[in-house]
């Protein structure tokens, strides 16, 4: 009871943090002549290595985005064999990335020292993207989860995007040399991302024509109904095609069989004249389509709470070899679609099981004695595969403008 109680606070807090296109690379922007943004600015705190979980000029060994992501493919008929995962060599992009809220550190607000929650989800829901883009992850001082548990605690929403923005500033000033980047945040991260694409990109043009795309995922971003801009942002739309940029990726995603209602923390503006913005990534123009999902075998840190300690693609595990890889995923094991279902709209994950192979029938994904989830959980594992995939084209897309 103490533990659905705490969790359902718990949802209430993250619901409400994360409410909420080319250069021309020769240091004007491409915009006539305008000034460089942040030209000169160093970070007291990010001029260093040590508070980034995942920074290009890191050695190896220090960059989480560089550890064993390889997977096991897991077929219908249960065959099962290794993807392996090779960071591009030079890719044309860079990624900038925010997680979502992770740290179980005992304050109000986390320090800079990274434990294994945000590794985890460093892991879960950025490194992959190093195929395609540079990646960089900040560690932040974000709202904890341990706010929840104790009373006396109160998190700095100020502090978090603070670090967040003097992150990104760092970065534009000194590592980005006019390249595109891609933003990619979920929950608590994409509430912050909101706010810098409000506050700084929409109103900076250098920066603006160097966003490729954003992904805010596990949030509720506002439109106008039947429009693609308005409402959250002014100048930033929906995607709609994958060679689109400058565009949005948002959704909150929910089971077929376990949709929205009162208590959803996602998925409804409140706004009679919006509705929330739901992009599929494997079906930009709307329609249902497969995803690709990347799920973890062995769950870490506090996150065992709400997830259980891990899963296996398989109905049987015992009656088959252990996975060897750190992921798995299936390939047409789940479709998805983007619904409009009265006063919620969201990503609807449907499971396309058979209960006469030998692959599970569900993946693991709810949270675990809490209401108005959904799948927030692995809102990013689901479509993860779709996500870099459609990062690819945008990035194709991007730097072809430049030519």
């Amino acid at each position: 009871m103490f533990l659905g109680f705490r969790l359902v606070l718990l949802s209430l807090v993250i619901a409400a943090l994360g409410c909420g296109s080319s250069s021309t690379g020769d240091g004007t922007g491409g915009t006539g002549g305008a000034a460089e943004p942040y030209a000169g600015y160093q970070s007291e705190t990010y001029e260093s290595l040590d508070p980034w979980l995942c920074h290009p000029d890191q050695v190896d060994a220090d960059n989480v985005c560089l550890r064993d992501l390889s997977a096991t493919v897991v077929v219908a008929d249960g065959t099962a064999t290794n993807e392996s995962h090779t960071p591009a060599a030079d890719p044309a992009i860079d990624c900038f990335y925010v997680y979502p809220t992770a740290s179980f550190d005992s304050a109000g607000n986390s320090d800079l020292q990274a434990n294994d929650e945000e590794i985890f989800i460093v892991l879960n829901q950025a490194a992959r993207f190093n195929s395609v883009c540079r990646v960089f992850a900040p560690v932040h001082r974000q709202v904890t989860l341990s706010v929840i548990f104790n009373d006396a605690l109160v998190g700095d929403r100020e502090l978090a995007y603070g670090d967040v923005l003097d992150a990104f500033k760092h970065y534009i000033a000194n590592d980005n040399e006019g390249r595109g980047f891609i933003l990619i945040g979920h929950s608590q991260g994409s509430g912050h991302l909101t706010r810098l694409i409000q506050e700084e990109i929409e109103r900076n043009p250098v920066l603006g024509e160097r966003l490729v795309a954003a992904y805010l995922l596990g949030t509720t971003i506002a439109v106008p109904k039947d429009k693609d801009v308005g409402g959250t942002f002014q100048a930033t739309p929906l995607c709609r095609a994958a060679d689109q940029t400058g565009c949005l990726v948002t959704y909150s995603s929910w089971r077929d069989r376990d949709p929205p209602d009162a208590d959803a923390l996602f998925a409804n503006t409140g706004d009679p004249n919006t509705v929330a913005g739901c992009v599929n990534p494997a079906a930009l123009a709307n329609g249902k389509a497969t995803l690709r999902p990347y799920f973890p075998g062995e769950v870490k840190g506090v996150f065992t709470i709400a997830l259980g300690e891990g899963s296996s693609p398989y109905a049987d595990p015992e009656a088959h070899d252990p996975i060897p890889t750190p992921y798995y995923t299936m390939p047409d094991f789940v479709e998805a679609e983007c619904v409009d279902r009265g006063e919620y709209q969201y990503l609807e994950i449907t499971v396309m099981a058979d209960e006469e192979d030998p692959r599970a029938d569900d993946f693991n994904g709810d949270f675990r004695g809490a209401v108005g989830w959904g799948l927030h959980l692995v809102d990013v594992s689901l479509a993860l595969g779709n996500l870099i995939a459609l990062a690819e084209s945008q990035s194709a897309a991007w730097s072809a403008a430049q030519d």
